[in-house]
């Protein structure tokens, strides 16, 4: 008997590194990275993708991004947010 395992929070971190083209650091299992300044976490069962700037302790949540089937769908979402940003 062979099981199939499937967890879209493991695939979060490569996918980071493939969209923003450096490597996160990664906190809190495999759910939440820092890429620069900004965290990226998933919540509600990786169907939401948050983005919150940190200043050392402090954290302010800046934008939500919906995961729908393609978690590197959505970090290219949450990127061209960041990139508005500036």
């Amino acid at each position: 008997m062979t099981y199939h395992f499937e967890d879209p929070a493991a695939e979060f971190v490569l996918a980071v590194e493939r969209v923003f083209g450096e490597n996160p650091r990664v906190l809190d299992g495999s759910r939440a990275v820092l890429v620069g300044e900004v965290k990226l976490q998933l919540e509600a069962g990786e169907r939401e993708l948050w983005l919150i700037e940190t200043h050392g302790p402090l954290e302010h949540r800046v934008a939500m991004v919906e995961v729908y089937d393609d978690v590197e769908d959505a970090l290219r979402e949450a990127k061209e947010k960041l990139d508005g940003r500036e």
